[in-house]
Protein backbone atom coordinates (compact mmCIF):
# COMPACT_ATOMS: atom_id res chain seq x y z
CA UNK A 1 0.00 0.00 0.00
CA UNK A 2 1.29 3.47 -0.84
CA UNK A 3 0.38 7.01 0.00
CA UNK A 4 -0.56 9.49 -2.66
CA UNK A 5 -1.56 12.54 -0.60
CA UNK A 6 -4.79 14.14 -1.60
CA UNK A 7 -5.39 17.79 -0.84
CA UNK A 8 -7.96 18.65 1.81
CA UNK A 9 -11.08 17.04 0.47
CA UNK A 10 -14.19 19.14 0.34
CA UNK A 11 -17.18 17.82 2.21
CA UNK A 12 -19.62 16.54 -0.40
CA UNK A 13 -22.59 18.88 -0.78
CA UNK A 14 -25.18 16.18 -0.05
CA UNK A 15 -23.34 15.19 3.15
CA UNK A 16 -23.45 18.83 4.31
CA UNK A 17 -27.13 19.20 3.36
CA UNK A 18 -28.05 16.11 5.37
CA UNK A 19 -25.72 16.64 8.35
CA UNK A 20 -26.45 20.29 9.13
CA UNK A 21 -30.23 20.19 9.73
CA UNK A 22 -29.96 17.11 11.92
CA UNK A 23 -27.09 18.59 13.95
CA UNK A 24 -27.51 22.38 13.87
CA UNK A 25 -25.01 22.89 16.70
CA UNK A 26 -22.65 20.24 15.35
CA UNK A 27 -21.14 17.21 17.04
CA UNK A 28 -17.59 16.45 18.17
CA UNK A 29 -16.87 14.99 14.73
CA UNK A 30 -18.30 18.02 12.93
CA UNK A 31 -16.42 20.43 15.20
CA UNK A 32 -13.14 18.78 14.25
CA UNK A 33 -13.92 19.36 10.60
CA UNK A 34 -15.39 22.86 10.95
CA UNK A 35 -13.02 24.38 13.49
CA UNK A 36 -9.81 22.67 12.39
CA UNK A 37 -10.55 21.96 8.71
CA UNK A 38 -9.97 18.36 9.74
CA UNK A 39 -7.45 17.48 12.40
CA UNK A 40 -4.93 15.87 10.05
CA UNK A 41 -4.06 15.90 6.37
CA UNK A 42 -2.43 13.18 4.28
CA UNK A 43 0.76 15.26 4.07
CA UNK A 44 1.23 14.71 7.83
CA UNK A 45 1.89 11.02 7.08
CA UNK A 46 4.14 11.08 4.00
CA UNK A 47 7.10 9.59 5.90
CA UNK A 48 4.97 6.68 7.14
CA UNK A 49 4.12 5.14 3.76
CA UNK A 50 5.97 4.29 0.54
CA UNK A 51 5.25 6.38 -2.53
CA UNK A 52 4.93 3.46 -4.94
CA UNK A 53 2.47 0.62 -5.03
CA UNK A 54 -1.29 0.38 -4.90
CA UNK A 55 -2.88 3.52 -3.41
CA UNK A 56 -4.15 3.01 0.11
CA UNK A 57 -6.69 4.59 2.40
CA UNK A 58 -6.08 8.21 3.32
CA UNK A 59 -4.13 8.01 6.63
CA UNK A 60 -5.77 11.22 7.83
CA UNK A 61 -9.04 9.29 8.01
CA UNK A 62 -8.05 6.55 10.49
CA UNK A 63 -6.07 9.14 12.48
CA UNK A 64 -9.17 11.29 12.85
CA UNK A 65 -11.32 8.25 13.58
CA UNK A 66 -8.88 7.17 16.33
CA UNK A 67 -9.29 10.58 18.00
CA UNK A 68 -13.08 10.36 17.80
CA UNK A 69 -12.96 6.72 18.92
CA UNK A 70 -11.06 7.73 22.05
CA UNK A 71 -13.25 10.77 22.74
CA UNK A 72 -16.46 8.75 22.36
CA UNK A 73 -15.13 5.56 24.00
CA UNK A 74 -15.81 3.34 20.96
CA UNK A 75 -14.32 -0.07 20.16
CA UNK A 76 -12.64 -0.56 16.79
CA UNK A 77 -15.77 -2.25 15.46
CA UNK A 78 -18.01 0.55 16.77
CA UNK A 79 -15.74 3.23 15.29
CA UNK A 80 -15.68 1.51 11.88
CA UNK A 81 -19.46 1.18 12.06
CA UNK A 82 -19.72 4.89 12.87
CA UNK A 83 -17.77 5.67 9.69
CA UNK A 84 -20.22 3.51 7.73
CA UNK A 85 -23.41 4.74 9.40
CA UNK A 86 -23.04 8.11 11.13
CA UNK A 87 -23.53 11.21 9.06
CA UNK A 88 -21.38 13.34 11.37
CA UNK A 89 -18.42 10.94 10.91
CA UNK A 90 -18.87 11.10 7.14
CA UNK A 91 -18.96 14.90 7.44
CA UNK A 92 -15.76 14.96 9.52
CA UNK A 93 -13.96 12.72 7.03
CA UNK A 94 -15.34 14.44 3.92
CA UNK A 95 -17.04 11.27 2.68
CA UNK A 96 -20.02 10.77 0.42
CA UNK A 97 -23.08 9.43 2.26
CA UNK A 98 -22.84 6.12 0.39
CA UNK A 99 -19.14 5.60 1.21
CA UNK A 100 -18.80 2.11 2.73
CA UNK A 101 -16.05 3.07 5.16
CA UNK A 102 -13.35 0.56 6.04
CA UNK A 103 -12.82 -2.67 7.95
CA UNK A 104 -12.26 -2.25 11.69
CA UNK A 105 -8.78 -3.83 11.42
CA UNK A 106 -7.60 -0.67 9.64
CA UNK A 107 -7.62 1.09 13.02
CA UNK A 108 -5.32 -1.38 14.74
CA UNK A 109 -3.02 -1.40 11.70
CA UNK A 110 -2.87 2.38 11.87
CA UNK A 111 -2.09 2.30 15.61
CA UNK A 112 0.72 -0.21 14.94
CA UNK A 113 2.23 2.26 12.48
CA UNK A 114 1.69 5.08 14.97
CA UNK A 115 3.63 3.17 17.66
CA UNK A 116 6.84 3.16 15.60
CA UNK A 117 9.56 5.53 16.82
CA UNK A 118 8.34 8.92 17.97
CA UNK A 119 5.41 9.11 15.56
CA UNK A 120 2.76 9.29 18.29
CA UNK A 121 4.53 12.16 20.05
CA UNK A 122 4.99 14.09 16.80
CA UNK A 123 1.37 13.56 15.77
CA UNK A 124 0.12 14.62 19.20
CA UNK A 125 2.28 17.74 19.04
CA UNK A 126 0.90 18.57 15.61
CA UNK A 127 -2.68 18.07 16.79
CA UNK A 128 -2.14 20.23 19.88
CA UNK A 129 -0.62 23.00 17.78
CA UNK A 130 -3.61 22.99 15.43
CA UNK A 131 -6.08 22.87 18.30
CA UNK A 132 -4.35 25.82 20.02
CA UNK A 133 -4.33 27.85 16.78
CA UNK A 134 -8.07 27.23 16.48
CA UNK A 135 -8.53 28.68 19.98
CA UNK A 136 -9.79 25.43 21.49
CA UNK A 137 -6.92 25.12 24.02
CA UNK A 138 -5.73 27.94 26.20
CA UNK A 139 -3.13 28.46 28.90
CA UNK A 140 0.10 26.72 29.79
CA UNK A 141 -1.61 23.67 31.18
CA UNK A 142 -3.46 23.45 27.85
CA UNK A 143 -6.79 23.10 29.59
CA UNK A 144 -9.61 22.61 27.15
CA UNK A 145 -12.06 25.45 26.86
CA UNK A 146 -15.08 23.36 25.94
CA UNK A 147 -13.50 21.63 22.92
CA UNK A 148 -16.62 19.62 22.08
CA UNK A 149 -20.31 20.24 22.50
Amino acid sequence: MSLQPRPGAEIPALTVRVARPGNPHGTAAMWIRDRLDGLFSDEDFTAWYPRDGRPGLSPAQPATVCVLQYALNLSDRQAAEAVRCRIDFKYALGLELEDPGFHHSVLSDFRDRLAEGDRADRLLGLALTRIRRAGLLKGRAARASRPFP
